[in-house]
């Protein structure tokens, strides 16, 4: 065996494709350029080095500053990137530090709106979530709140917003962990909301549970925008279902539902609202149990018995859809679950933390970034179906790249050893042709 730790490869041999997409598009220049970090002194690393090098971790799928250590030495990209040089995690670290909070997060999400933009003017639905991400230090914001998986564990709120269906992300808050109701991050979202020129504003504003708040619905109400939340499972709630399952005329709303719409004012709402009680009829495998002193009991409900037990949810909404719609509209949120879970678990969410929560405001809003250039990259490449990371980075990023340098031209020799190599290098090979 012999070692050559100058050799110019890299493991991330498919990445010269999305440099030249970054590069062709102004998307990675416009975003250096603007950025508000400023050195004083003259030994100090350029801000293209530094951006280059969290771009590239971030791209590289990792979650700690620690692991910026693994791709320093790469042979090949830093340098179709135009910089020298990766910096260190340490001073990638720092580097954030010296960005004012204000101006960072106004410079990210300015270019974070850059990549949805030209999307806002088709009629598009906005879903809004918050997820939990544990901490396992003492980091600023570091709390215990709700927290289902992981109870008493400090943790950070990320409140979200994405573009349903087209999986980019809108915007993104980090909140201490006992701050994960809506309220918490209302100035900030709705002052983004108001931002928006009313012809670029969604058609429909989608939420959980959470979102069925007095707090949030009357905001929305003042803005005459249409909202699609549910309601919790208050008394009033559960008489109101009570009273209408007495009743006839339940309409199809689909995948086995019936819904019928009513109107209800909750204790702590400033008016009337529509709402649509759904319900779906549990088909078998139902099965109560109690205790008898130490024993426990077990009753069996077959469904040739003449009960019937039900599922049930109820929404609350300002529009005037059919209850067909509405109820399809609500089961395809399911799918921004997806996006959470993507941007959590494979993206950098779950982790980049230190002890300033201004610098995870900053990394929260950059890895939202990335996921966008990455998306719409691979949205290019294959326009029929949205990859996760977990699959488009073996599929697009991942192979062996040499560098050669023969009279006076520079060659890379891509090598890639995925069982669909023919077929990416066919789809990479057009992309850039485009």
């Amino acid at each position: 065996m012999e070692w050559d730790p100058q050799a110019a490869v890299t493991p991330l041999g498919q990445l010269p494709f999305f440099i030249e997409f970054l590069k062709v598009s102004g998307l990675l220049d416009t975003w250096v350029a603007d950025c508000p970090l400023e050195y004083k002194s003259n030994n100090a690393s350029e801000k293209r080095d530094i951006l280059v090098t969290l771009l590239l971790s971030i791209l590289a799928g990792h979650h700690r500053y620690a692991h910026i250590t693994a791709i320093r030495q790469d042979g090949i990209n830093p340098a179709l990137f135009g910089v020298s040089q990766l910096v260190s995690e340490d001073t990638a670290r720092r580097a954030l530090l010296k960005i004012e909070e204000s101006a960072g997060i106004d410079w990210l999400e300015r270019h974070l709106s850059k990549t949805t933009k030209d999307l806002l003017s088709t009629p598009w639905i906005l879903d809004l979530d918050t997820t939990v991400k544990c901490l396992y230090g003492k980091q600023e914001g570091a709390v215990v709140g709700y927290n289902p998986r992981k109870r008493g564990r400090p943790s950070h709120s990320y409140h979200s917003g994405l573009m349903a269906n087209t999986r980019l992300a809108l915007r993104v808050d980090v909140l201490p962990g006992n701050e994960s109701a809506p309220i918490h991050s209302k100035r900030n979202f709705w002052s983004w909301f108001d931002a928006l020129p009313k012809g670029h504003r969604p058609t429909i504003v989608r939420g959980d549970i959470a979102y069925g708040s007095e707090s949030f619905l009357k905001e929305a109400d003042q803005r005459n925008q249409p909202y699609l939340t549910k309601v919790k499972r208050s008394p009033v709630v559960k008489r109101l279902v009570r009273e209408l399952f007495g009743e006839n005329e339940w309409e199809n709303a689909g995948q086995g539902w019936e819904g019928k719409e009513s109107v209800l004012t909750l204790s702590g709402w400033s008016r009337a609202r529509r709402v649509v009680a759904l319900r779906r009829e549990i088909k078998d495998g139902l099965l109560l149990t109690k205790k008898d002193k130490d024993q426990t009991k077990f009753m069996f409900l077959d469904k040739d018995k003449a009960s019937a037990g039900y599922e049930y949810a109820v929404l609350v909404t300002s529009t005037d859809f059919s209850i067909l719609t509405l109820a399809q509209m609500y089961r395809d949120r399911a799918d921004a679950e997806n996006n959470f879970d993507e941007l959590k678990n494979q993206w950098g969410w779950g982790g980049f933390t230190t002890h300033y929560l201004a610098r995870c405001q900053l990394v929260a809003r950059m890895v939202a970034l990335v996921y966008n250039w990455w998306t719409l990259f691979v949205r290019l490449a294959q326009p029929n179906k949205h990859f996760e990371a977990i699959s488009s980075r073996p599929l697009l990023l991942h192979g062996v790249a040499t560098q050669t340098r023969h009279g006076g031209q520079t060659r890379l020799t891509i090598t890639s050893i995925h069982e669909k190599r023919t077929v990416i290098q066919s789809i990479l090979t057009n992309l850039a042709r485009f």
